[in-house]
């Protein structure tokens, strides 16, 4: 009870008290308005004044962009170099297969004569087939056209002089190609020719073809490789491509070879 009774008196004499003196140094009031200061902000604030300030974000950015540049441009350039000499070392090892060699004589789908060396100077892509052929050879020779198609609407790209040979000369006589190269690209030239004429040209290109059992009608499938010839300018074997490569494949596959092409002629 007692403590109770001097409780408000206690507190009366306490909120008389004054509060203790600032300690004065030069600067007066400006040294007491900055304690006041400093006493509101918290420590991470008043920490802040004395670390050094680093880049901005928009520096470290711009920094980490030119970094990824250097370092994608660098990559690009390796993995563009690896690719030239691994189709260097491609078409090394193909002309070293003797695939191409020597000269043919054929007749085109108008009749005329036509050998190896009327096509120097022009990049060719050639396909093997037969007339007769029910949906292989229509389909690769629609796919080298679509090649040349795409190729052709690239004005700065060298022309691409499309032939399509039979391995079938028995049916296979000037008029029977001219009415089916007329079905697919008004450049596509049809060669033909003797058994003989035919079957020399096939060994240079290593072109497998037999001609199987006749049917009641005479008719006869004819087994043979499938493949699309490259010949360069040169007139030498470039490359091939067989049925698993797309139009697209094999359209960026002869840019490639354009684009590294030196003639080993001059």
């Amino acid at each position: 009870m007692l403590l109770l009774a001097q409780a408000p008196k206690a507190w009366h004499r306490l909120f008389q008290l004054k509060p203790p003196a600032l300690p004065r140094t030069p600067g007066g009031e400006a040294q007491h308005v900055r304690y006041r200061l400093l006493s509101r902000q918290g420590p991470a604030e008043t920490g802040r004044q004395d670390q050094p300030q680093g880049p901005g974000l928009r520096t470290r950015l711009l920094i980490t962009a030119l970094i990824g540049a250097g370092l994608g441009g660098a990559w690009l350039a390796m993995r563009a170099e690896k690719e030239q000499r691994q189709q260097r070392r491609r078409t090394e090892a193909l002309r070293q297969a003797a695939v191409g060699q020597g000269d043919f004589s054929l007749l085109d789908h108008r009749g005329q004569a036509r050998c190896k060396a009327d096509f120097r100077g022009q990049w060719v892509l050639m396909y093997f087939g037969f007339t007769h052929c029910p949906d292989i050879c229509p389909e690769e020779l629609e796919k080298l056209v679509q090649v040349v198609r795409q190729l052709e609407a690239e004005p700065a790209l060298p022309p691409v002089q499309p032939i399509f040979i039979t391995v079938d000369p028995e049916r296979d006589d000037v008029a029977a190609m001219a009415r089916y190269v007329q079905d697919f690209h008004p450049r596509l030239l049809g060669l033909t020719g003797s058994a003989e004429q035919v079957a020399q040209v096939s060994r240079s290109y290593r072109v497998y073809y037999s001609a199987g059992p006749k049917d009641e009608d005479q008719d006869y499938i004819v087994d043979h490789s499938i493949a699309i010839y490259l010949l360069s300018p040169d007139g030498l074997f470039t490359d091939y491509y067989g049925r698993a490569r797309s139009a697209e494949q094999v359209a960026d596959s002869v840019r490639r070879h354009m684009a590294a092409f030196r003639s080993v002629l001059r």
